[in-house]
């Protein structure tokens, strides 16, 4: 299957009348992972939204190409992993049942097992996968969340903070995870962390 990148062109965002992002334009491809970078407020959470179809651009294309031919809008979620600190996880349920929940709301048939080994390869314990994710730290919650992201081994991974509230072995984690997929999808990764910032292979910077 070819691989997807997502190009976008001349790409502005605006909020009534204040102007988040102007004339921004590059690609996401496989083997090149984007940093991108910027004070808060610079509108780094706003590109990836874009770029996830999450938000309409005000002006400018976003486009998902697989080979040379497009893809419509409607099929760029079953391509798209996303990890953001403003996802939320069903609280109510466990590890385990979030991370069903999602591969089924995709279509995948996996296993408990697979499932469970995911969560475990992201650094949640075997003992805590059937606790409900109400007990869990917030560094535990952002494991799910990276689960949920990567259970269908998309083409297109975006990672916004992606190592907020992990400690160093959490961090480890995410480099790994960073590693496996670079070949694989086109990555972004929306960071001012200079840990993360070092994964880029190019730099988007936003504001002044």
């Amino acid at each position: 299957m070819a691989t997807v990148r997502i190009t976008f062109s001349e790409l502005g965002k605006r909020f009534g009348s204040r102007i988040v992002l102007r004339g921004l334009s590059g690609e996401l491809r496989p083997h090149c992972v984007v940093a991108v970078t910027g004070p808060n407020g610079s509108g780094k959470s706003t590109l990836l939204n874009l770029l996830a179809g999450v938000m309409r651009p005000s002006s400018g294309t976003v486009a998902y190409l697989r080979g040379d031919r497009p893809v419509p809008r409607h099929r760029w979620h079953g391509l798209l992993g996303v990890a953001a600190p403003d996802m939320a996880v069903y609280e109510e349920l466990t590890a385990l049942e979030n991370l069903r929940f999602f591969a089924r709301l995709r279509g995948l048939a996996h296993t408990d097992g697979e499932l469970a080994r995911l969560l475990g390869q992201l650094g949640l314990a075997s003992r805590d996968v059937r606790r409900p994710v109400a007990t869990f730290s917030s560094g535990m919650k952002q494991r799910v969340k990276l689960a949920q992201a990567v259970v269908h081994e998309p083409a297109v991974l975006l990672l916004d903070e992606p190592s907020s509230n992990l400690d160093e072995e959490g961090h480890a984690t995410i480099a790994a995870l960073v590693a496996r997929f670079r070949g694989r999808a086109a990555l972004a990764i929306a960071t001012n962390d200079p840990r993360e910032m070092a994964w880029g292979d190019e730099r988007i910077h936003l504001g002044n």
